[in-house]
Order: C-alpha cells, then structure tokens, then sequence
C-alpha cells in the first residue's frame, strides 16, 4: 500500500456513501482498474458516488464564487480523506438528452466540421458554417424551423363533429359545457350552440378552429376571443414537452401529430444549405449516410484550406467506425441510440483528446454489444490508459476483466451485506480467491441437452424497419428464444419492430419508467396500497394518512423527503428535508405502528428484510417476484430515477409476471447482473417458460445463448452490413455447423466450458 506521499496511487480512507462500510483502499494511477462484485455491493457508490464525485466538486471549487454560483453544489462524499485525485471524467450510460436537435453528428462534433468543410468548399458558396446547420435560423428550413418534422394538432382528437356546442362537442381539457372558454364561443354570435359541428358552414368551422384573437364585448367587460386551433397550438405546442405535468404530457402525445416536413423533405436544412455540393453531395446527404461509407467519401474530399479539419473529422469517424459505431449515421437522433451505444458516442470525444493524467471512470462500456465488439472496445479503455490516464471501470464481463491491471471486489453480497472490499490484486489473483467473482470468474453454463420442443410458431413476415432485408422468420412459442448478433445488425428493430403492437406480448426493456421522483418499488409494484391497508387498519385510521403524496406528507416537502433547488440552466440541487428528516411524513403520522414499525421504517427497509416482516399476502407475494429478479436488495421507498437500466428492467419484469401467460420480450436482462446472478436469471427465465410462456431475449452474453431452445442470429455485420437472419437453429447446432461470429465466439466459450 502506498504512503501518503505517494502520487502514484489515489489513496480512499475511511468511505461510507451509501452501503460502504469505512472502505480504504490504493487505486493506482495510469492503471486500468476494474471494479467487480453483484448489483448493489457499492461498486458505483465507491467509483462514481466518492471518487469521481469528489473529483469533480474539488474542480468546481477552483472557480471563482461568482461562476460557482451558477455550477451545481455538489455535497461532499461521506468519506474521512481522499488524496492525489486526478480530473476525472465519467463516461456513462445515461441516455443522451431527447432533445430532438441533438444529433450523433452534433454530439460528436462532426457535424460542426462538416459544416465548415461545406462553408469552404460547396458550391456554390452559401455562406459561413451557420448557413448549413439546422440550429440556426440562417440554415434551419423555415417550415419545420430545423426540426425535419411539423406537429399540429389532430383536430378529431379534440372536438366530437357529430355533436352541437351545447352538448359538449369541444373535449379538450378546460373546455367542457359551462366553462369560461366555451362561454366566450357561444357568446360570440359566430355560430348557432344547438347545431351540430359536421353541419357548419365553411365559414364558421374556420372561425371555431382558426380565428385569431379578437376582442370582444362580454357584459360590462371585454374578453378576448380565440379559434380552438390557435389556442391549443399556444398552449401546447409553443411549450417544452419535457417540461409539462405528465397528465399534460400524456394528453399532448394522444393529440398531437407529427409529420415528415415536406418543404425540406425531412431534412431540417433550408433551400440554400441543401443547394451547396461537394462531389456531387450535399450536407444532408452526408449526414443520412452510414458512418463508414461517410468516411470513404471524406477521405476523397480535397481543399489545402480545410485540411486540418478534414484530418480531424476523418479521425473522429474512424473513432466512430473502431468502437462499432459505423452503423450509425449523423443525423440519428441521440434521443434514440440505446445507453451503450450514448456511451460509446461520448467515448469518442475523447478518445481524441490530447489531455493525459484524466481519470476516465465507465460504468460498464460492454452493454449492448457482442462478444466481437468487446475485443474493439477493450482496445479502446487500453488505449486511454496507454495515453497516461487512470481508467476506472465498473465491469462484470469477464472479457473485460481479464485485461484489468488491477482488481477490486466489493460484496460479499448487495445493499447492507455489502459494502466491504473482497479482493485487490491483479487477475490472476482474483481467480484463485474465494470470493464469489474468483469462483464464477472461468464458470460456463453449458448447452442443453434436450431443447424444450415448441408448441407452435409466431410469424414475422417481410420485417423492413431500419437496415432489416425483408426479414421472414418464425419465432417459436413456449420455449427461450435468444436473438443475438453485433450491435446494429438489426436485432432490436426486428423483435421490437414487429412485436412490440401485438396485444399479448409484454415489452421489458430498460427504458425509464414513466413517473416522477415520488415513485419507487412499492408505488410501481402496487404494493403500496396493500401495505397502506394494514397500516390503516392496525390503527384503526384511514389509508390516506399513509401516503406521501397525500394526507400524511410533511408539508414542508410535500412528502419528497428532499427540497430540491432549481438551479435555471444547471442541474437541480437536492437536500434532506430538515422537518421530517428525510421521512417524508409528518410526525403524527409516524406515531402509528405496523407490529412495532412506522411507515418510513417499512419503506426503508430492503425487498428481502421486507420479506420476513411481510410473511404472507398480497405483500409478500410482490416481495418474492422482486428477489425472483435479482431485485432482494433494493429499499421499498427507493426512488426509480436512482435505478439503472438493468434494474429497472428487472423490476417490470417482477410487475409483468403476474399476467397470465403471454410472449415476454426481453432486452439484455444481464446488464448490470454480476456472473453470479445469470445463473439465477436463467432460473427464472426456465420458470417462465416452463409455466407456459414465450420468451424472447435480445442478449449478447454466452451463457444466455448457451442456455437457449432456440437462436436467431443476425448479421452478418451492422447497419447496412447487417438485417439478415444468418442462422436460426438450437445452440448446439449453432457451434457444430454456423461460421457466423457469434457462432466463432459461442464455440470458443464453450468449449472453455468442457
């Protein structure tokens, strides 16, 4: 271990965030270190919680108080020292902002160069690089304003033609028989209330949906009178979608129309930006085409003007096209790329970076791609270290672990059985301990010996979404379907494209679960109300009292348990509420007992001590589908934005599994699952089938496929390389006959397994 004089290493002492406990550990610095142990051992509470936390709020404070002011205050970690910390820079899964003007091309950076190339070099000449970006009002197409799609307002959605205004044919919120709005139509001597709509006049139609405002006299007063089309448009299409309530939210999307402008054809670009050409292509153009064929048609431009920058977009779509991005195009949306793949654009920026002595902190960069696509990636996270960086990875792909410099293992289990270091030292090291990574570290599930037989077919015909080549393949029902293959060759389109509107098929994904900062385990799963119920009836009071989003929240709060600080442009700021101390109810409530427990206490408690408190009921029942799932550590009141994707996959999984029995879709379950956990997934997912049921996992992990009835393997590359079916058949036919990569990488694997 090193002394405190030692820069060598980034010294930890003492570290207690969440589960940690008094954790002190030497991370060596220019290393690759990767951080191993089961979901919820407290490896992202030591990387990200304390180590990178700390690094960026000692950085925040070498600003001046007034910039300080305008930067997120971030709390210190609950942790006695840290020393000789680097800047550290997190590269992480959280998805891309859905913003729809965000693109792979502006994310990157590309687009911004390609912009200046086109400046100098298209002809004709249209301007500077502002003139061709669709963020600008001198590039934006004026119809669309840059967005490549108009929205309005899906009139039929918001009136009913077959009835009169007296008898409510307006059914958009506030507008109802008697309210001020409809008072000021009837009142404005524009139409007769008693016909009914479909009979109006051409006129008066275009006065009910499109006049604009006009004052009027109503009695002594004035009133301002407004067509419903030009109103509704005001009040939710001018406004943020993001920003809305989600009752408005939800209301916008079931009225709203987008369509594909066709004044820039979807472009975004106005006619002198798309007019501008270099070898016969314009911007737009550029940006629609697949990463690795833009490359080739970049590295035939010629300029002595825009050299340098032509050097330097050529360097970033190779980084692009190296990670396994080649797929993408520019001008995809970030909004849409899945988290691994948001990940792996943010790597880019600065895998051409000149800085060293960074630390990188990843939290699991294998996501989402195959076993051929780690080997790119691994060169990748050895290539930063290799720059002189500190790279810190949390990790569970053994792939990955395997090139680590160094090793650390929290565990030995999750939430408070967690928390402790295992293991430090290097790989070989870890494979001979005995903590529960050593054991599963070289551990092969093996392929069947009897694949489950099929009790029928599910049909997908003609599938063309994306890069897919008129695919036709039948998935087979009541036995596990593993759909494999690189990342971009088509899996996610073919399975969600074609299943996903199919009434008895149930999607889990990883996608964020609808809702806000209030909801948590026990609101999603409903076993709130249950508990409620006990509560109310064990005291003899109503259930209302024991919701925090009603009677029993402490005022001050609103039954958050935290005041959280709009910050305007930056991120919000989130503080213990100091009068009921995190509680989230006010105190007279917490007087009342569930078998010695308040209701705080019941929601602070974790899924598997809740078990032993609950030992019946609808409760329990909730209860021993989430340690089913992998979920046996999570708190009951633990809000869902703290969840990560695999998590949050795992909990729909434990809330679909009450239905009867259907077609289950999957999106790698193993993400965030530790080698240890795959195993229990697989259980789980025999369970399912074995009570009747289809399952369909898209997944790239080994021993998921190895376990299969059945594969469908796409490719045989990505993108445009990719979107036809290479093989279907069982595993084992798979690694005796295929030649496809995942047949190569699944025969290596299990023949490790023998």
């Amino acid at each position: 271990m090193g002394s405190s004089d030692n820069h060598d290493v980034i010294e930890v002492r003492g570290a207690r965030h969440n589960n940690l406990a008094d954790v002190s550990l030497d991370v060596p610095k220019r290393r690759l270190t990767v951080f191993t142990g089961v979901s919820g051992s407290g490896k992202s509470s030591l990387v990200f919680g304390t180590i990178a936390a700390e690094s960026r709020r000692l950085l925040n404070e070498t600003y001046t108080a007034y910039v300080q002011g305008y930067l997120p205050s971030i709390g210190r970690p609950d942790v006695d020292s840290l020393r000789n910390l680097s800047a550290a820079i997190i590269v992480d899964q959280e998805r891309m902002g859905v913003n729809s003007r965000s693109t792979v091309g502006t994310a990157t950076d590309a687009h911004t160069m390609l912009r200046i190339i086109f400046s100098r070099l298209g002809k004709p000449h249209v301007g500077t690089s502002s003139a061709f970006s669709f963020n600008t009002p001198e590039g934006a197409c004026p119809s669309c304003e840059g967005r490549g799609y108009v929205s309005d307002i899906d009139v039929d959605k918001i009136l009913d033609r077959n009835l009169s205004l007296n008898d409510g044919a307006i059914t958009a919120p506030h507008t109802g028989v008697g309210s001020w709005y409809w008072q000021i139509i009837v009142e404005s001597g524009y139409f007769d209330p008693d016909v009914k709509l479909k009979d109006f006049t051409k006129q008066q139609w275009d006065d009910l949906l499109n006049r604009e405002a006009t004052k009027q006299k109503k009695g002594n007063g004035k009133t301002t009178y407004e067509g419903l089309l030009v109103k509704m448009r005001r009040i939710y299409l001018t406004k943020d979608r993001d920003a809305m309530r989600p009752d408005m939210r939800a209301y916008v999307d079931k009225v709203v129309t987008f369509t594909h402008c066709a004044t820039c054809d979807g472009t975004r670009l106005n006619p002198a930006a798309l007019s501008s050409k270099i070898r016969n292509r314009n911007i737009a153009e550029c940006c629609a085409m697949q990463i690795d064929d833009l490359l080739t048609w970049v590295r035939g431009v010629r300029g002595k003007a825009v050299a340098p920058m032509l050097a330097m977009l050529t360097a970033t779509l190779e980084s692009l096209v190296e990670i396994g991005l080649g797929y993408l195009s520019l001008d995809r949306e970030s909004g849409t790329l899945s988290g691994g793949e948001a990940q792996r654009v943010k790597m880019v920026r600065h895998l051409g970076s000149s800085l060293s002595d960074i630390t990188y902190v990843f939290d699991e960069p294998t996501v989402g791609l195959h076993p051929h696509d780690i080997e790119r990636m691994n060169g990748l996270l050895l290539s930063l270290r290799d720059k002189g960086n500190t790279v810190l990875v949390v990790e569970h792909k053994p792939e990955t672990i395997e090139i680590a410099d160094h090793v650390v293992d929290l565990g030995p289990g999750a939430g408070a059985d967690g928390g402790h270091i295992c293991f430090t030292g290097d790989v070989a090291g870890l494979r001979a301990s005995d903590t529960l990574t050593g054991q599963y570290f070289d551990h092969r599930v093996t392929l069947r010996e009897e694949p489950r037989t099929s009790t029928g077919k599910l049909p997908i015909k003609r599938a063309k979404l994306h890069n897919l080549r008129n695919v036709s393949v039948d998935i087979p029902l009541g036995v596990l379907t593993v759909v494999t293959g690189v990342a971009g060759s088509g899996k996610t389109s073919l399975i969600h494209g074609s299943l996903s509107e199919k009434d008895d098929v149930v999607i889990v994904d990883q996608a964020a679960i609808r809702g806000s900062r209030r909801s948590n385990p026990a609101t999603y799963t409903g076993m709130l109300d249950a508990i409620r119920t006990a509560f109310a009836k064990a005291n003899k009071v109503k259930a209302a009292l024991f919701s925090a989003n009603s009677e029993g929240a402490c005022p001050n709060c609103k039954g958050l348990g935290v005041i959280y600080t709009d910050l305007a442009m930056m991120a919000g700021v989130a503080s213990v509420c100091e009068d009921c101390e995190g509680k989230r109810y006010t105190a007279s409530v917490l007087e009342y007992k569930l078998r010695g427990k308040d209701i705080s206490e019941v929601l602070a408690m974790s899924v598997s001590e809740a078990v032993d408190f609950f030992p019946s009921g609808v409760v329990r029942t909730v209860l021993d589908r989430l340690v089913d799932v992998g979920l046996s550590y999570l708190r009951l009141g633990q809000p869902l934005t703290t969840l990560s994707g695999g998590e949050r996959q795992r909990l729909k999984l434990a809330v679909h599994m009450a239905s009867e029995s259907a077609t289950y879709v999957l999106d790698e379950p193993t993400a965030g699952l530790h080698l240890a956990d795959v195993d229990q997934l697989l259980a789980l997912l025999d369970r399912l089938v074995d009570a009747g049921n289809t399952v369909i996992v898209i997944e790239h992990h080994q021993a998921v496929m190895a376990h299969a009835d059945w594969l469908i393997d796409l490719g045989p590359g990505a993108g445009h390389d990719g979107g036809k079916v290479v093989f279907t058949g069982t595993p084992a036919d798979l690694v005796a006959n295929a030649d496809t990569l995942t047949a190569q990488h699944l025969r290596k694997y299990v023949g490790a397994a023998r």
